[in-house]
């Protein structure tokens, strides 16, 4: 849906400081009891002994990863003047403005953002506050960022980002695990639960070096850092953005812990090997591997909607993306309550949605089909959905048993429908476009 920097190689500092203590707890039961730490007293950092302090932790990382690093590594300290730039030329140098208005306008239909919102412009702000280290998989370069040393900080994070090392080293992101800008376009879903792997294990190597390797001097300065540390930009961030951003390392983390339980750090290899493949079984672990996704396609809709229109997205919201449309709309008006969100979500089975624009009149159209696991799921989504339009649209102009719609509204005519094995929504700039693709949908049921 939206444009994704590649997440699996990042460390963002907003999550260290979110997880850490509750991480530290699990890490301290699921490490074996009566294990002692084997930290020493970290040095004075100068460059080589930087360099010694990073063989020491990818030594270390590899000794309980299980994980054994076969090719050699370029690594180096950024600071955050340099980071920004690579932000910049790097991370979105082909993030072309007409992308992120697309972009932005998909996410206004869907009632995440608003429709004028500047996504290139936050996303550089953004990830310019918040990357604490990052591994590029292409160009098989490592970096943390730093303005004062290598300190506590600075070495956590490098046993975050050194596991990446190891599993693309392993695995292959970019052609094994097929984490790649041309696969993940057309496979957000199966990407995002990918990403949620990686970082869910980068995330629990970096607790579990916490917990066994760091020193107390390491422990004093991390703790000194989450005290003092803000974040206005992510502060200031749209609600369902804040959520998302955080997801691939919190839910991330517990997909992870719940395989680490299972067979520790070989039930997580195992993983690498049969991926996740969908949201759902990375907020639902117990659903991993054998509940998949039901595949649901839609119609080339161009014929039906005339010159000028153009497809912009095709792709599939999944468990997460529906929570978040029905939890963290751009206004809190529409907002459900959060375990309304998580229970109408929760029973997801697949869904595809086609977003399409008319680049002659700002005019746009947009189809999502969504099935449930069972009839009971479908009818609790198809009851979230009417709250949902009511409380965002108001009160409809028609509304029967199995449909609902609204005539007036900012984003043209809406209409929802529940054909007995799958819930439609639809909106398109006139009544008669509306009918047009909600019959050709209803067709293909």
């Amino acid at each position: 849906m939206t444009k994704k920097v590649t997440l699996s190689i990042l460390a963002i500092v907003l999550a260290g400081c979110v997880l850490l203590s509750a991480a530290l707890i699990l890490v301290a039961v699921l490490i074996a009891r009566g294990s002692t730490s084997t930290a020493a007293v970290v040095p004075t950092a100068t460059e080589s002994s930087i360099d010694l302090q990073m063989d020491e932790i990818q030594s270390q990382v590899q000794s309980y990863r299980g994980l054994t690093m076969t090719q050699p590594l370029s690594r180096a300290l950024l600071t955050t003047d340099e980071l920004k730039d690579h932000v910049i030329n790097e991370f979105f140098a082909d993030y072309t403005d007409e992308e992120a208005k697309d972009d932005a306008e998909e996410l206004s239909a869907f009632g995440l953002l608003p429709k004028d919102f500047d996504l290139h412009d936050f996303y550089v702000k953004l990830y310019s506050e918040q990357i604490a280290g990052y591994y590029d998989n292409k160009t098989k370069d490592m970096y943390v960022v730093s303005d004062e040393g290598f300190g506590g900080t600075e070495r956590m994070t490098y046993a975050h980002e050194f596991t990446h090392v190891l599993q693309d080293q392993t695995y292959d992101m970019e052609n094994g695990l097929k984490m790649n800008d041309d696969y993940c376009k057309d496979h957000s879903e199966y990407c995002a639960a990918v990403t949620a792997l990686i970082e869910g294990d980068a995330v629990l190597s970096e607790q579990y070096w916490y917990y066994k390797y760091s020193t107390d001097q390491d422990k004093q300065q991390i703790d000194e850092f989450q005290q003092t540390y803000t974040s206005p930009v992510y502060d200031s961030a749209p609600a369902y953005m804040k959520e998302d951003f955080l997801f691939p390392y919190s839910q991330g983390l517990d997909f992870v812990s719940s395989l680490y339980k299972q067979g520790q750090w070989k039930a997580v290899d195992a993983a690498y090997k049969n991926p996740p493949v969908s949201t759902e079984q990375i907020i639902h672990p117990e659903k991993y591997p054998n509940d998949e996704p039901i595949d649901v396609t839609l119609p080339d809709l161009l014929k039906t909607l005339g010159k000028n229109w153009r497809e912009v997205d095709r792709n599939t919201m999944g468990e997460w993306y529906t929570y978040l449309l029905l939890a963290d709309g751009r206004d809190a008006s529409f907002r459900l309550e959060d375990q309304t969100a998580k229970d109408a979500s929760a029973g997801w089975g697949g869904d595809a949605y086609i977003y399409y624009t008319n680049d002659s009149n700002d005019e746009f159209a947009m189809v999502w089909k969504s099935v449930w696991d069972t009839s009971a799921d479908k009818e609790e989504f198809w009851q979230a959905s009417q709250t949902y339009g009511q409380d965002r649209w108001g009160d409809p102009q028609q509304q029967g048993q199995d449909s609902i719609s609204w005539n007036t509204t900012d984003d043209g005519y809406v209409t929802m429908v529940d054909t007995g094995s799958a819930v439609l929504w639809v909106m398109a700039p006139s009544a008669e476009v509306n009918a047009q693709l909600t019959a050709a949908l209803e067709a293909g049921n």
